[in-house]
């Protein structure tokens, strides 16, 4: 309980990291696999054994003993907090990564403009479920060229493709409501929702006979103010 809690501690809070006010929430939180942990847990192992050697039996330089004990124990907890800290997280909105144990750095792009994700599985992270992403996009020099060591690497390749989609959607149909276009009953002449050919006509009252003038015209009491042709507006009599 009190390493969980020392974990804690040391979390990187990712969520405070998030633009709240406009809607943005956290799609994956992307940890490190426990494959990681593996050196830093042979290294207290090993320390536990000096440690136990040097009680238990009486040989010489336990000063130096107890020195590279301590050296494999701190080196070992900054490399658990190295990899606890290290989060890559993927937002409606963004992609994120988060890292560092004492300075922080925080490197971020819009999801849009993530262009090609390459998904490396080497033999054994396939037998222990982890993969390596390899991005290509405008962020490169921000922290995102290589994302390492990702547990569920098929299962968090589909949610970054499928957030890509989804904002791709929406990008192109705030394009449409901007331009004033719509998906199949219009071709962006018109107002949403309305073929360009359709016409928008307007009751004109029939003026009032002048007296001695001619009789008035027996056409329709209307006129159309839009045709269809592109931006081309007519006022017929």
């Amino acid at each position: 309980m009190a390493g969980i809690g020392l974990f804690r501690i040391f979390d990187p809070k990712v969520r405070r990291h998030l633009i709240s006010d406009e809607g943005e929430v956290v799609i994956d939180e992307v940890r490190q696999h426990w494959v990681v942990y593996l050196p830093p847990m042979l290294e207290v192992a090993l320390a536990t054994a000096l440690l136990v050697a040097m009680v238990t039996t009486d040989i010489g330089g336990q000063p130096v003993i107890l020195a590279l004990v301590l050296v494999l124990l701190t080196h070992a907890f900054w490399q658990f907090l190295t990899h606890h800290r290290d989060r890559f997280v993927v937002t409606n909105m963004r992609v994120m990564r988060i890292r560092g144990v004492f300075s922080q750095t925080v490197a971020t792009t819009p999801i849009a403009r993530v262009l090609d994700i390459t998904l490396q599985k080497p033999i054994v992270g396939r037998i222990f479920g982890y993969g390596h992403f390899v991005f290509e996009s405008a962020a490169q020099d921000q922290g995102f060229r290589e994302i390492k060591w990702v547990s569920r690497p098929d299962d968090r390749d589909l949610t970054i493709q499928r957030v890509i989609q989804r904002t791709g959607l929406r990008a192109s149909a705030s394009v449409d409501v901007v331009e004033g276009d719509d998906d199949s009953d219009d071709d962006g002449t018109g107002p949403i929702g309305m073929d360009s050919a359709q016409e928008i006509t307007t009751t004109v009252p029939a003026a009032p006979a002048r007296r001695g003038g001619p009789p008035p015209s027996s056409g329709p009491a209307s006129k159309s103010i839009f045709n269809s042709e592109r931006g081309k507006w007519t006022d017929e009599d």
